[in-house]
């Protein structure tokens, strides 16, 4: 038993220790209902928040609590398979702070398509619990089957006997047959504002090549002209 705690106070595995422990109190409060499970859910997308970010790594359909502990959880797994099979029978040293961060990292990367794989297993559970089915849809695809003035009627993709009801402004107007992503919830009026998918997927392209020129230019430092002028564009 010593050694079982020793070895999850060791870095890198105290980092998921605290992780899990945080995660385990979390539910906790769940369970005593002193926490709601959409705690990082917003009522749209276009924010920069954890639930939009883990929307584009894979996790729609879910809450991002959910994705988030399957993530640390699967995570940390794969850290302490590691750590048992790797780390720790060598004699690493100083060497163990920059292994440690790449582990870290790497179990994360590991986790990550592994976890949003297992919560879209866990979709139409989750559809049609009726607590857990408003903002964390955002992010699904659903198809357009049946629109009238008002709005229109459609049906999730993954599961299509889960319908929703969406609303449209004018010059985006859901079509019938069209595929679209839900992008906001309309708590008055317990619909949704969508886009079709390809605008949504060509939104996400053209945000992300954004942060990475802002990065870029960033780091660049801007030149000077002889005298201290920078040159015009």
């Amino acid at each position: 038993m010593n050694a079982i705690a020793s070895l999850a106070l060791s870095f890198p595995l105290i980092f998921f220790t605290a992780l899990l422990a945080l995660v385990a109190v979390y539910w906790l409060l769940v369970l005593v209902r002193l926490a709601p499970v959409e705690l990082f859910e917003h009522d749209s997308l276009r924010n920069d928040t954890l639930a939009s970010a883990l929307v584009s790594l894979g996790f729609a359909g879910v809450p991002a609590s959910l994705a988030l502990s399957a993530l640390i959880v699967l995570a940390s797994l794969l850290a302490w398979i590691v750590e048992l099979a790797v780390l720790g029978p060598l004699p690493l040293g100083f060497f163990r702070v920059p292994l440690g961060l790449a582990v870290i990292w790497g179990a994360f990367a590991l986790a990550s398509p592994l976890a949003a794989a297992l919560c879209r297993r866990l979709h139409r559970r989750l559809h049609r619990h009726p607590s857990l089915s408003k903002r964390c849809l955002l992010g699904e695809r659903v198809r357009v089957i049946d629109a009238d003035a008002g709005g229109a009627t459609a049906e999730m993709v993954d599961d299509p006997g889960r319908q929703v009801r969406l609303r449209g402004k004018a010059g985006n107007r859901p079509r019938v047959g069209e595929v679209r992503v839900l992008v906001k919830y309309l708590v008055n009026d317990e619909a949704y504002r969508s886009v079709p998918e390809q605008d949504y997927l060509d939104a996400r392209t053209r945000l992300v090549r954004l942060h990475l020129v802002e990065r870029h230019e960033g780091a660049m430092p801007r030149q000077e002209g002889r005298h201290g002028s920078r040159p015009s564009a």
